[in-house]
C-alpha cells in the first residue's frame, strides 16, 4: 500500500546497422589555458607587491604622525616653561 510503484521503462526499438563510422576526437573549441597561467601568476604577484607597498606606506604614515604628535607636545611643553 505504501510502497512506491515505479513506472515501467518504455522499450525502445533496436535497429541494426551494418556500417560503423568511427569519429576522430574533436579538439576543444576554446583556447588552451597554458598561456593564461603565466598571466594570472603575474597579476597575482603584482597584486601582492602593490599590497605590500600600500601597507608599508600606511605604517610609515602612522609612525610619522605619531612622531609629529610627540614632537609637538614636547615643543609646546618646552615653550610653557
Amino acid at each position: 500500500m505504501f510502497r512506491p510503484q515505479l513506472p515501467e521503462a518504455p522499450h525502445l526499438p533496436t535497429t541494426i546497422t551494418t556500417q560503423h563510422q568511427v569519429q576522430a576526437p574533436v579538439p576543444s573549441a576554446g583556447r588552451p589555458l597554458t598561456p593564461y597561467v603565466g598571466a594570472v601568476a603575474a597579476v597575482v604577484v603584482v597584486g601582492i607587491v602593490l599590497t605590500a607597498l600600500l601597507a608599508a606606506v600606511a605604517v610609515t604614515a602612522v609612525s610619522v604622525a605619531i612622531a609629529a604628535v610627540v614632537l609637538r607636545s614636547l615643543v609646546t611643553g618646552a615653550n610653557r616653561r
